[in-house]
């Protein structure tokens, strides 16, 4: 099969483009799915790097990837929930960036939801609702967001504005006029963002959700008045050295599934906006990975086996 494969820690240049990789058998309670669309994500650039190697153990060779959609094409034993030919999204557990991929936690993808919109919720969304429910975030509170235009961003500020919390995003200048279209009040990073977000929240910040890890976490923790148990962070790989929480573990499967099956519903109906900033052939994905780690861009890359 095709797919995407690195044998060593590195830059985009690791990464190979092979044709003629084995194609993976499911084991008991998994299914092979037939790749419709890959989900890019800052971690798995990260990854490559060997930087989170904590929370994702690599073995060489690896094909890279977490999320994808696509159609069920072999069950393994035991799975009786689904069938050859189902549509579903979910996360592959021998990497994404690939023809075919091994996964057992997947959920059906509704009709009304195309493939690459499909690929680009497990990821964003399964980590937007768990750092929110670690913060605690309540209707009145004010929640502090930085990297609000990211993919998990956009996600965890729809969340929280439609839950009735205030959101204070932190985005680049040009990605403030999508943030207010999301109900978000943006502030851009960099010096003086203390100041400018208590210009923003003078009610003051109640929670902390780090998308970003831009250096955010001083000031996070000033804003807070030094206190750091409602600060999580899924960027920042120092947050150990501040006494703050970093999120990089997934829910357990059937909780999961059922979030998942929760974001796809919100997003046919329309009130979950995912915006796709670009879709690649799978061959592209080394420079997929370079646009992500270059931090520019707005919504979700998607790669197209």
């Amino acid at each position: 099969m095709e797919a995407i494969v690195y044998e060593e820690f590195g830059g985009p240049e690791v990464l190979r483009h092979e044709a003629g990789v084995t194609v993976p058998l499911p084991g008991p309670g998994e299914v092979r799915v037939k790749v419709a669309a890959v989900g890019v994500n800052p971690v798995d650039w990260k990854r490559r790097y060997g930087w989170v190697e904590a929370f994702y153990p690599t073995a060489f060779p690896a094909v890279p990837g977490l999320e994808f959609a696509g159609t069920v094409d072999a069950l393994g034993e035991g799975v009786t929930e689904l069938g050859v030919g189902d549509e579903v999204f979910g996360w592959s557990r021998t990497g994404a960036y690939a023809e075919y991929a091994i996964a057992d936690v997947v959920a059906r993808k509704p009709a009304g939801l195309s493939w690459e919109s499909a690929a680009s919720i497990p990821v964003a969304g399964e980590t937007a609702k768990r750092v929110l429910e670690l913060l605690g975030v309540e209707r009145g509170e004010t929640l502090l967001l930085h990297g609000a235009a990211g993919a998990v961003g956009a996600v965890a500020a729809q969340l929280a504005v439609a839950a009735g919390v205030t959101v204070i995003g932190t985005a680049s200048e040009r990605n403030h006029a999508f943030l207010r279209e999301l109900g978000v009040t943006p502030v851009t990073y960099g010096e003086g963002l203390g100041d400018r977000v208590r210009a923003a929240a003078p009610q003051g910040v109640d929670a902390v959700f780090d998308a970003a890890g831009h250096d955010t976490l001083p000031v996070s923790i000033e804003l807070l008045g030094g206190e750091t148990s409602r600060i999580v962070t899924i960027a920042a790989t120092d947050a150990a050295e501040h006494g703050i929480v970093f999120s990089g573990v997934t829910v357990e499967a059937a909780t999961a599934r059922e979030w998942l099956t929760g974001l796809a519903a919100l997003a046919v109906d329309g009130r979950l906006r995912l915006d796709i900033a670009d879709t690649l052939p799978l061959k592209e994905a080394a420079r997929a990975q370079e646009l992500s780690e270059a931090g520019h861009v707005r919504g979700k890359l998607v790669l197209l086996p």
